[in-house]
């Protein structure tokens, strides 16, 4: 017997925004952050302007350790935004997890002094 499967892709963008954002943080909060990320991308695909989609798009891929996509919409942010805190050491902790250090320091730095410690 020949059982038809049904598109995995449906249940990602079936819904209003609303519906795949509340999706989109049961899988985050579950730790499913490559679901979670699925449905993101399309939502930031559809308002990009969205920072707080962005943002929460950009932690799924870090935490399901798509490093390169991370840094990618982190740049968007931090483009967008040059004093976001949480981007920028974001974006400082991605770099580092790809081993370049280097590029890491001046973003982390930045995000310690938006945060309000300073060198003492």
């Amino acid at each position: 017997m020949n059982v038809k499967r049904q598109d995995d892709s449906t249940y990602y963008t079936h819904g209003t925004s609303a519906e795949r954002w509340s999706r989109a943080r049961m899988y985050f909060d579950a730790k499913e952050f490559a679901p979670a990320a699925r449905i993101l991308a399309d939502l930031v695909a559809e308002e990009p302007g969205r920072q707080d989609t962005r943002l929460l798009l950009a932690r799924a891929y870090y935490h399901s350790a798509q490093l390169s996509r991370a840094e990618r919409e982190l740049r968007v942010l931090v483009e967008g935004d040059p004093v976001e805190q949480y981007a920028r050491l974001m974006l400082g902790r991605t770099l580092q997890r790809q081993g370049r250090d280097e590029e890491a320091v001046p973003h982390l730095r930045l995000a310690a002094a938006l945060g309000g410690e300073f060198p003492g």
